[in-house]
């Protein structure tokens, strides 16, 4: 084996030897559920699809059985097995009873269970069965909260503005004050066509409607974006508090079954939020109408207890297994920005879904990284950061799912710490310093973020747009000495960009120009102004969050450390260099442990003697 072979490989195993090693983030805290549930989802996703599809060692996965809720006066079904199983892993790896319930029902969900079946004894409801088994506590959507856009929005506005309709009668045009006795409460009503033709409907929709709206007046309230897919969710269960979760709508509305009071729910919210019609499926493309989904969610958050803002944000990524998470609001983790390692559940979905529909984990794996690559600004970057926490996942819970996302991602993963670290080798040889190695990494990534994202965002708004970053550094108004090593909690972001033509200079966007924009009214009589700052907005975060994936740094020390330099002066160099990884603390001293690790097993490599026994 030739020196740079011998080099190569060593820093490529060191860097590789542990998740914890690629990242800066804290994914050994996030095994036991603090701060993110993205192992948890993982975990109960494992769990759910081992008993669907059998063993994690299956060369060939056999779709065993569908998991959906049958109209059985039997006291356990096999789903009930199934939830208290995945409900058991989710909790294992650091979920509340509340947040497991709501993972696993989501899960569960997507994987073909129905949201209820049964009436009115043997009735089984997907969340309360999911509570059950956790072992939550029973309370009302009241104690639900949307995903975390900044800020975090209560549902009370929800129940506010539809409880006051109520109070004045605008919800449904039957009056219940003139109702005979013995009508309201029995099969006359609620089975019939007063209930199910006419007021079954509309309070169900104007309900959803009202309380969806209001969600998204609150979040405009509080300063943030009214992402519709939260106040969508919470206005549907609002309406399924009040509305009989049961009832299955007139004729007019489809053949009998085919509509009930939960997609009528769905529809009211759909309506208001300005949601898409349809939903598909990352990798299979399957279309999902999103007044069932959104109504079926309603249904199950009513029961689901009360879990908590990382609960949200977990069933906020699980969303974003759909192709229209980005225009939705759902989570990160279906792009095109690459977030922190404690989003990236998103493929959880996908991955279930795919296994349903080839029942082949590598063909599977195949579709994951397919989508991946053309989804994300930086997929090779998207895809190291799924190896590194499916890996971690695989520490807590092994399964079908973690398998093929590693699958997916290993080979690129691979290839990316291979190529840096023939380009480290090759620059230290030639004399440069490892300092400007690693800043040399970094300028081609923003290069590549440059010029993939304008073509991204051309795509997306349907406009020519071409980015280019003037400047970037820390501290665009604070002066302390942490924000000044680490530009992510103080960007200092400057660029320029030409949309259809005509070119704009954004001077530090964060501490001014959005500021500008949003209190003095800067450039809003312009309406491609407001792009420009989103197309900022989006690129500077997909360099802002790199600390995902810090090869960046540990790469180019473990080779100068096996070509001779101190390990600590090896990270620190390297560190120093990448101005763009070094976005938030940590990347130092995972470099110094790589360029142990590196030197350790290149003196192995190079050493004569007998093979060992």
């Amino acid at each position: 084996m030739e020196e740079k072979e011998k080099a190569v490989l060593a820093a490529t195993l060191a860097a590789t030897f542990k998740p914890d090693l690629m990242t800066n983030d804290k994914i050994e805290a996030a095994t036991k559920g603090h701060g993110t549930l993205v192992i948890p989802v993982f975990c109960a996703a494992n769990s759910i699809a081992e008993d669907m599809f059998g063993g994690v060692q299956e060369p060939e996965m056999k779709l065993m059985s569908e998991a959906t809720l049958v109209d059985a006066a039997a006291p356990q079904i096999p789903l009930d097995l199934v939830i208290q199983k995945a409900v058991n892993e989710a909790k294992n790896a650091g979920a509340s009873p509340e947040n497991a319930a709501l993972i696993v029902a989501a899960l569960a969900y997507f994987a073909g269970a129905a949201a209820r079946a049964g009436v009115p004894m043997a009735n089984r409801k997907l969340g309360a069965m999911a509570r059950m088994h956790a072992g939550a506590c029973r309370t009302s959507g009241i104690a639900l909260v949307t995903n975390k856009f900044t800020h975090r929005i209560p549902a009370f506005p929800a129940y506010k503005a539809v409880f006051e309709e109520l109070l004045d009668k605008k919800l449904t045009k039957v009056d219940g004050a003139v109702l005979p006795p013995f009508i309201a409460g029995g099969a006359i009503y609620g089975h019939s066509a007063l209930g199910e033709d006419v007021n079954i409907p509309e309070l169900a929709k104007n309900a959803a409607k009202v309380g969806t709206q209001a969600m998204m007046r609150a979040m405009e309230g509080a300063g943030i974006t009214p992402y519709p897919l939260w106040p969508a969710l919470i206005g549907a269960t609002v309406a399924m508090e009040i509305v009989h979760p049961d009832a299955f709508l007139g004729e007019e509305f489809g053949a009998f079954g085919s509509a009930d009071s939960a997609y009528m729910a769905g529809k009211g919210a759909v309506e208001a939020a300005g949601l898409p019609e349809k939903l598909h499926i990352r990798g299979t493309r399957e279309e999902f109408e999103t007044a069932r989904v959104i109504g079926d969610f309603g249904l199950i958050l009513k029961d689901i207890g009360g879990p908590s803002v990382i609960g949200s944000m977990a069933l906020n990524e699980i969303f974003a297994g759909f192709e229209e998470s980005p225009i939705i609001g759902a989570g990160f983790s279906g792009g095109p920005v690459n977030p922190p390692l404690g989003h990236l559940c998103g493929d959880t979905v996908p991955a279930i879904r795919l296994m349903m529909k080839y029942g082949d984990i590598y063909k599977v794996a195949e579709e994951i990284r397919n989508y991946k690559m053309n989804s994300f600004i930086d997929p090779e970057m998207a895809l190291c950061a799924l190896n590194t926490i499916t890996r971690k996942a695989e520490e807590v819970k092994r399964g079908p799912v973690t398998r093929a996302c590693m699958l997916a991602s290993e080979d690129v993963r691979d290839r990316a710490i291979y190529r840096r670290a023939v380009k480290a080798y090759e620059m230290l040889k030639e004399g440069k310093d490892v300092e400007e190695v690693a800043r040399t990494l970094d300028e081609e990534r923003k290069a590549y973020v440059e010029k993939r994202g304008s073509a991204i965002l051309s795509a997306f708004t349907g406009k020519k747009i071409e980015f280019k970053f003037t400047e970037i550094r820390p501290q665009a108004r604070r002066t302390d000495g942490f924000t000044k090593k680490f530009w992510g909690f103080d960007s200092y972001i400057s660029y320029d960009v030409t949309i259809d033509g005509k070119t704009y200079h954004i001077e530090n966007l964060s501490a001014k120009a959005v500021v500008d924009y949003a209190l003095e009214g800067k450039g809003r009589d312009d309406p491609d102004y407001g792009t420009a700052l989103f197309a900022g907005a989006v690129l500077g975060q997909e360099l802002q969050y790199i600390g995902h994936t810090i090869i960046n740094v540990t790469v180019p020390a473990a080779v100068a450390a096996i070509l001779g330099m101190d390990e600590n002066e090896a990270a620190k160099k390297a560190e120093n260099g990448a101005y763009l990884t070094r976005a938030i603390p940590g990347a130092k001293n995972n470099a110094k442990e790589v360029a142990k690790l590196a030197k350790l097993i290149h003196s192995r490599l190079v050493e004569g003697g007998e093979i060992l026994p």
